[in-house]
């Protein structure tokens, strides 16, 4: 199982490597115009948008990346069935669709159904039937559908199927968490910490959705982010959502990047640090954590729990204190600086000692975790070849890498 989140992880590399510029870009273009999200400015309308055009479709990267990526032989064909199987559940899966087929309002789960762990989901299912079915031989009437052209239409027929339970299970598991976050509502700091746990552990699902529309919008009457910027709620509560996230996403997972660069292997440190630089100024200047996050969420599974439990912790403490920030994008040092101008901020200054603090303590934790418990963080995988990988590698037509994967073959 591990090996298999392994690859996973290792498959989610190409994707991830084009998400931190793209981050960086809109974070630019929201800091020149933070009140109009480009609507006043050319230049940050088109950093804005060339940003966006990459992060908002992340899932559709992540289906055919993961999909290649999980091919026995790394094949454009997997691309392709990746591509059709998030076309074909998307499609079926939208709002529009639902409601359509049921002739009823769509429940708002479907709302939600374009994210990350469906776009992995439709490159795992794109990848497993290019695996299964590449070699698949039809009738002679039949024969141009053979082989690697069976790919596509076998994998729509399956995310048809996946589809169908998608519609029953989806909206149950959306809405059970709607509802629990609805019930801690009324727990003060202890609800802000199982909030904040929660939705880092809820992001490789998608799913963390469903409980920011509980405590950032109207759903459970709370709505803690238009109500920061308005002046709508009450000081020193308003914005107890979102204020734990700063030290995390702006010092935390920093911190953690300088950890997992520093444990990496030293012929692989050159190439870690490229990834992980820049992910982390990109959480620390904009607040977007997914090229960091998925990075190693699969990679290292446990430690992405221990960053959850972090956030979590983050969550309760600021919650405690005198201290309140928002946020209209993320996070990250854009949105705390534009915190000072809010009406319900309160000392937003306190976040910067807080998110030391927090650096120190994910530097050490994260060190030690991976380090202790070996764990294949970037820069820290197996270089041993699998067979499959072996057999691909041996049919290339680069005599270099043939020529490398004998000598890994021989030991040497």
């Amino acid at each position: 199982m591990m090996k298999y989140l392994q690859r996973l992880g290792k498959s989610l590399m190409l994707p991830v490597a084009c998400l931190p510029v793209a981050g960086i870009l809109m974070g630019i273009g929201y800091w020149i115009d933070p009140s109009g999200w480009g609507a006043n400015n050319v230049v940050s309308a088109f950093l804005i948008k060339a940003g966006g055009s990459i992060i908002d479709n992340m899932a559709i990267l992540f289906a055919i990346g993961v999909a290649v990526g999980m091919a026995k032989d790394n094949d454009g064909t997997a691309a392709l069935a990746g591509l059709v199987s998030w076309l074909v559940i998307t499609t079926l899966l939208s709002s529009g669709t639902v409601a359509m087929f049921t002739g009823a309002e769509a429940d708002p789960a479907f709302g939600k159904i374009q994210t990350q762990f469906i776009g992995i989901l439709c490159g795992l299912l794109g990848s497993s039937c290019y695996n299964k079915f590449r070699n698949t031989r039809l009738p002679d009437f039949l024969a141009f559908f053979s082989g690697k052209r069976s790919v596509a239409i076998i994998t729509a027929g399956v995310s048809i199927v996946v589809s169908l339970i998608l519609f029953f299970v989806w909206p149950v598991v959306y809405g059970a968490l709607v509802a629990f976050g609805t019930a801690i509502t009324s727990t003060g700091a202890i609800g802000a910490g199982i909030y904040g746990f929660l939705n880092r552990l809820l992001i490789p699902f998608g799913l963390h959705h469903a409980l920011n529309s509980v405590f950032w919008f109207d759903v459970a009457n709370i709505n803690d982010l238009s109500n920061f910027w308005s002046g709508e709620g009450t000081l020193g509560v308003t914005g107890i959502y979102m204020s734990g996230f700063f030290p995390v996403m702006m010092f935390g997972l920093p911190a953690g990047a300088l950890a997992m660069y520093h444990t990496a292997k030293t012929n692989k440190k050159k190439v870690a640090a490229s990834l992980l630089m820049a992910a982390a100024l990109c959480s620390f200047f904009t607040g977007v954590t997914e090229p960091l996050e998925f990075a190693f969420m699969f990679l290292a599974p446990g430690l992405y729990l221990i960053h959850a439990g972090l956030t979590g912790i983050s969550a309760f403490v600021v919650a405690l204190l005198p201290t309140r920030a928002g946020f209209n994008f993320s996070a990250g040092f854009v949105d705390w600086f534009l915190s000072f101008r809010a009406p319900m901020a309160v000392s937003p200054w306190l976040l910067i000692p807080i998110g030391l603090v927090f650096a120190v303590v994910y530097y050490f934790v994260f060190r030690f975790a991976i380090v202790k418990f070996n764990l294949k963080t970037p820069g820290r995988e197996d270089d041993d070849y699998g067979e499959e990988e072996m057999k691909a590698s041996l049919s290339s037509d680069d005599f270099g890498e043939v020529a490398a994967t004998i000598m890994a073959g021989l030991g040497g």
